[in-house]
């Protein structure tokens, strides 16, 4: 017989050649076989006697026949196919062939297959595939990502003889080991540079890239129990979601024929990658997943028809730092056909879960200074009611916005979310631009939602003069401007109704405790808000002042009057006047025809 040495190198042997009707043809030419036995549609003329030594299964079966002389045997579903049972062949013959992590698991569960254990010879091919597991594989973590690798097609009975557990859990311990020999490189990271913690990263990232959805899964969570950084984690996620979700176009997103009521397969692998990588997404607030990870899975989830579940959490997960995103972050395609341009329905639900947790958060302070003018809170409620007033702007000139959807964005912030409206005014013109077909009461509503004293001078300036806007909205901009000059040349710095606010936020003693501080609570946002547009109404009158001393100092060279200088300068200054600063003719509101559907470039003005 031929040595058995069996145990050699771990690389991967080459592509295995096609195979032979006759087994024995090519070993033994000149002895005659007296046995054929058949795997998936392979015939195989073996002998009966190095067979039945080592395999249990084949020994039964030729025991169990009626005829003595049977000469033929048929094995259905062996693991592996014939190509592995060509190997274990080749085992139960001596002859001398490689045991690689390409097929160690497929030969150790055909071994279980064809029963080949320690009863019926010593160092059987069960022993043999066991000591290759043991003393090769689970002590490296590439070659137990491969052979975990190659499980993925084999039946059940690999999970029965426990290769994929082995592998996952080699693969969790020899990540923290990893973890643990470059503890100090990762502390040094720390500190440093962005390049230089990139590159501390693990090697392994990649590499388990090449595993079924469902296996990395077991991976990640086998990584998670050992203790293995929640920063490595994540990087493996964000790298298996470029990989695995590549071949998403995005012409898929602008395809109404990707609106189908079934789809494919591709689809629906791709759907359940998703949702598995959100579900295995770190929930400690320490880890910080990067914003434009979670909008890319977001996209993914709303274009693949993902669970709503997964959509939440990715949607929750942003809201949770909100007022760090960027606008372009925000922008978020819609996928349904006769649908707005873009998805203001997710971002509604974002926003109103960002509400929700600044509310959970306010109701944990217990003291009634808690919150400060410069508080976190607050801080972070100003930002992103700046964030939706450009979102507005950008999202207003799309015909196919509905007024209900426009106003539910500009409803559900609060008042104290915004020091002034300007922002939230120039979304409302550009909408009102877009949209000329509004009825006259459609319009009035829409423009109730402005506080015209919380409008800049360069803002009234423009409304004065804006013919989109109805009658009642100028003449209240005219009235709140002269409101404004009565208190400037007073030399009064409120609005006159700050004093009311305050002497109303007295508790009355009929009041609960817990009445009393909501209360205060309101009184002190209203306070911290005008506190703001005072700030903006003194920087207005600085630049008016200005103005007027660069207007005397200029009276006596060019002979022209102080009232012209100053009305001029302060002419230059208005960010929503038109190129030549003149004032617009009213026209009155004219049906006019759609202006044809508008691309995403920034609007900065108005007109």
């Amino acid at each position: 017989m031929v040595s058995e040495n069996l145990l050699s190198s771990s690389k991967r042997s080459p592509t295995t050649p096609n195979f032979c009707n006759s087994f024995t043809t090519r070993i033994f030419s000149d002895v005659a076989g007296d046995i054929t036995i058949v795997v998936d549609g392979e015939s195989f003329l073996l002998h009966k006697f190095p067979l039945v030594s080592r395999s249990g299964k084949i020994r039964k079966m030729v025991a169990d026949a009626k005829d003595s002389n049977i000469s033929k045997l048929e094995l259905c579903n062996l693991p592996g196919g014939p190509h592995t049972f060509e190997l274990a062949m080749k085992f139960c013959y001596g002859m001398n062939f490689e045991i690689t992590t390409a097929n160690v698991a497929h030969l150790r569960c055909a071994a279980e297959y064809l029963e080949m254990t320690e009863d019926y010879r010593e160092e059987n091919l069960i022993a043999r595939t066991e000591t290759y597991l043991n003393e090769f594989v689970v002590h490296s973590l590439e070659r137990s990502v491969e052979v975990l690798a190659t499980c993925e097609l084999l039946p059940p009975i690999a999970e029965e003889v426990g290769i994929p557990n082995r592998c996952i859990e080699a693969i969790a311990i020899n990540a923290c080991k990893e973890q643990l020999v470059s503890g100090l490189s990762h502390l040094d990271c720390n500190s440093e540079s962005t390049e230089l913690k990139s590159s501390c990263l693990e090697w392994w990232v990649e590499d388990l890239s090449v595993l079924r959805i469902d296996y990395y899964q077991r991976v990640i969570c086998a990584m998670r129990s050992v203790g293995v950084r929640l920063d490595s984690i994540v990087a493996s996620l964000m790298h298996y979601a470029q990989i695995s979700l590549k071949g998403i176009g995005k012409s898929q997103i602008w395809n109404p024929a990707r609106m189908k009521s079934s789809p494919n397969m591709e689809e629906n692998d791709q759907s359940i990658i998703v949702e598995t990588l959100v579900s295995l997404m770190p929930t400690d607030k320490s880890s910080s997943i990067p914003l434009n990870f979670l909008f890319g899975m977001l996209r993914m989830a709303i274009m693949l028809d993902a669970a709503i579940a997964c959509r939440l959490e990715l949607e929750r997960r942003i809201a949770f730092r909100l007022e760090m995103v960027s606008l372009d972050d925000l922008l978020i395609p819609s996928v349904r056909s006769g649908d707005s341009l873009f998805d203001v329905d997710t971002v509604h639900r974002i926003l109103v879960n960002f509400l929700q947790r600044v509310e959970e958060e306010e109701n944990e302070d217990c003291g009634y200074e808690s919150e400060g003018i410069g508080s976190p809170g607050h801080g972070s409620l100003l930002k992103v009611g700046r964030l939706i007033d450009s979102y507005l702007a950008e999202t207003a000139p799309d015909p196919y916005l509905s007024l209900q959807k426009f106003t539910a964005m500009i409803e559900i912030l609060p008042d104290y979310a915004r020091v002034i409206d300007d922002g939230l005014y120039r979304a409302i013109d550009i909408y009102l631009k877009a949209h000329p077909l509004l009825s006259e009461h459609e319009c009035k509503k829409l423009c109730k939602l402005i506080d015209c004293q919380k409008l800049s001078q360069e803002a009234c300036n423009h409304a004065a003069q804006n013919d989109r806007l109805p009658v009642q909205m100028t003449v209240q901009v005219l009235y709140s401007e002269q409101l404004r000059l009565k208190n400037a040349l007073s030399g009064s710095s409120g609005d006159g109704f700050l004093s009311q606010r305050i002497s109303s936020g007295i508790p009355s003693a009929a009041m609960s405790p817990r009445d009393n501080y909501a209360s205060l609570r309101r009184e002190n946002r209203e306070l911290k808000l005008e506190i703001s547009r005072m700030r903006v109404r003194l920087s207005e009158l600085e630049k008016e002042q200005m103005y007027m001393k660069q207007g005397m100092i200029d009276k006596s060279g060019n002979g022209k009057t102080f009232f012209t200088s100053l009305s001029k300068g302060i002419g230059r200054i208005g960010i929503f006047s038109g190129p030549g600063g003149g004032r617009h003719q009213k026209s009155g509101r004219k049906p006019r025809g759609p202006e044809g559907k508008t691309g995403r470039s920034r609007r900065h003005s108005m007109s």
